[in-house]
C-alpha cells in the first residue's frame, strides 16, 4: 500500500526555505512516500491568533480546511509551530456547533510534523543520509512543548552516516523568535537570540539544525551578523544529503 503525504509548505517555508521544502520531498520520496501539494494553501492563521486577532485567524484556517479536507492521506509540514497550531487551536477557532468542527476533528489526526511523521508514522530513523560534519541541535519551542517531540529529530540525526551530533548548552531554551514576540519585544528577543548563538559557537559544531523555519531564520541571521561560518539548516537538508 502506497503511503500518501499532502504537503503543507507553510508561509516561512515557501518564502524563505524553498530548498528545505525540496529536500523534505526528496527524503519522503526516497522512502516511497507519494507526495502531493494541494493548490490554494496559504497561512495556517497562527500569526493572527498569536497577535490577539482570533476572528482574523479563522479566515486562513477555513482556507486550510477547504484545501486539505477533500484530500486523503497524511498532511506533513516542515514546521512544528504550524502543526501545533492546527492540532491544538483549530478546535478553539471552530468549536462544536460550527460548520467546520467535524472537518477539524477529521484533519487533526492526519497532520504531522516532518520528523514526527518519519519516526512515529513511518517508523524510520535511518533514511540513508550521509553528512560527515559536526552538528548540534536546537529544540524549537512548539515542536518540543506543543507537540512533545524531544527525541525524534535527534534519533534521525544519530542515524546519519558520518554525522557527529554534539551537545548544545541550553538546547531547549527559546531562541527568541516566537513569531510576533520578536516584533513586540525586540530587545528581549535579541538578547535570547544572542545567548543561543553564543552556545552554538561554544558547541564546536559546523551546523546548527532545527525543525522550524522561524527558529532557523532567527538563529541563521544571528550567526551571519557576527560573521560566523556555522550554518543553520533544516533537518530535511541534512537528511536529504546521501552523497557525503
Amino acid at each position: 500500500m502506497t503511503v500518501k503525504a499532502q504537503l503543507f509548505i507553510t508561509c516561512l517555508g515557501e518564502n524563505f526555505f524553498s530548498n528545505a521544502l525540496k529536500d523534505m520531498v526528496r527524503v519522503l520520496e526516497r522512502l516511497g512516500v507519494r507526495c502531493e501539494m494541494p493548490e490554494g494553501q496559504t497561512c495556517c492563521g497562527q500569526p493572527f491568533y498569536n497577535s490577539g486577532f482570533q476572528s482574523a485567524a479563522a479566515a486562513p484556517a477555513r482556507q486550510f480546511l477547504k484545501v486539505f479536507s477533500p484530500t486523503d492521506g497524511y498532511i506533513v509540514a516542515p514546521s512544528g509551530s504550524c502543526v501545533d497550531f492546527v492540532r491544538h487551536h483549530y478546535l478553539e477557532l471552530f468549536p462544536e456547533g460550527t460548520p467546520q468542527h467535524a472537518r477539524v476533528k477529521a484533519i487533526i489526526p492526519r497532520t504531522f510534523e516532518f520528523s514526527e511523521f518519519l519516526v512515529n508514522v513511518l517508523q524510520v530513523t535511518d533514511v540513508g543520509a550521509h553528512f560527515p560534519h559536526k552538528v548540534t541541535y536546537h529544540a524549537s519551542c512548539h515542536l518540543l512543548r506543543g507537540l512533545g517531540l524531544r527525541d525524534e529529530p535527534k534519533k534521525l540525526l544519530r542515524a546519519v552516516r558520518g554525522l557527529e551530533l554534539v551537545p548544545l548548552n541550553d538546547e531547549e531554551t527559546c531562541c527568541g523568535f516566537g513569531g510576533v514576540f520578536s516584533v513586540v519585544y525586540p530587545e528581549v528577543s535579541k538578547a535570547m537570540m544572542e545567548a543561543k548563538v553564543q552556545n552554538i559557537q561554544a558547541s564546536g559544531a559546523e551546523y546548527i539544525v532545527a525543525c522550524d523555519p522561524g527558529c532557523l531564520m532567527n538563529i541563521g541571521g544571528g550567526l551571519r551578523k557576527i560573521g560566523s561560518p556555522i550554518r543553520a539548516l533544516h533537518l530535511s537538508q541534512v537528511l536529504a544529503n546521501d552523497k557525503g
